[in-house]
């Protein structure tokens, strides 16, 4: 009967394990784009499932912080801005909307352009800790350009966490300089 109990209870163990992983799975997809003053454009009929961002490729781009670490060089810059965070804050403010905005409006000129958008965060926490936060950070960011009209299979996320730091002083204004997502345009044609 103590046996019984056990393995009973043992079941009931692995039940709940696989259940709560089940809870924990990826988030829904953000809603498809609307029509808002921000994104005029937008349709106003029924809505369309959106396509899921293709997995994140970081070694195979030539521009991606991570390639340009392995080559010992800082990560140039591209044709969109990057947008900056506060401290412990993946909440996107009025300027990082308006630079999301321009980079919006980049993409739409740029069909054939797909993005990489990085997570990045300042020394300040645990790795894992700002692993998780660079993430949001760019899924933040992500989420925002679909509401602006931009395909969501266009776009993919990655984080890199405190690992790749543009400024490595050990003050406010390098912390903050290393809080944003960055924004790896690729398949885009260069404009003459």
């Amino acid at each position: 009967m103590m046996r019984e109990q056990k393995q009973l209870r043992g079941y009931g163990s692995v039940l709940l394990a696989v259940l709560f992983l089940a809870a924990c799975g990826n988030p829904p997809n953000p809603p498809p784009a609307s029509w808002t003053s921000e994104n005029p454009s937008a349709s106003s009929g029924k809505a369309t499932a959106s396509a899921k961002p293709a997995p994140a490729k970081a070694e195979g781009n030539k521009d991606s912080s991570l390639e340009a670490l392995k080559r010992g060089e800082a990560a140039g810059t591209g044709p969109m801005a990057d947008i900056h965070f506060d401290f412990d804050s993946a909440a996107l403010s009025e300027q990082a909307r308006a630079v999301l905005k321009t980079n919006a409006e980049w993409l739409k000129a740029n069909p054939a352009a797909k993005v990489q958008i990085e997570g990045h965060c300042d020394e300040r926490g645990t790795a894992e800790y700002n692993m998780a936060l660079g993430a949001k950070r760019a899924q933040a960011a992500m989420d925002y350009l679909t509401t602006l009209g931009v395909a969501a299979n266009r776009l993919s996320t990655i984080s890199y966490g405190e690992e790749i730091p543009v400024c490595k002083e050990h003050t406010e204004d390098c912390w903050a300089k290393n809080r944003r997502a960055r924004f790896v345009a690729s398949g885009a044609k260069p404009v003459s």
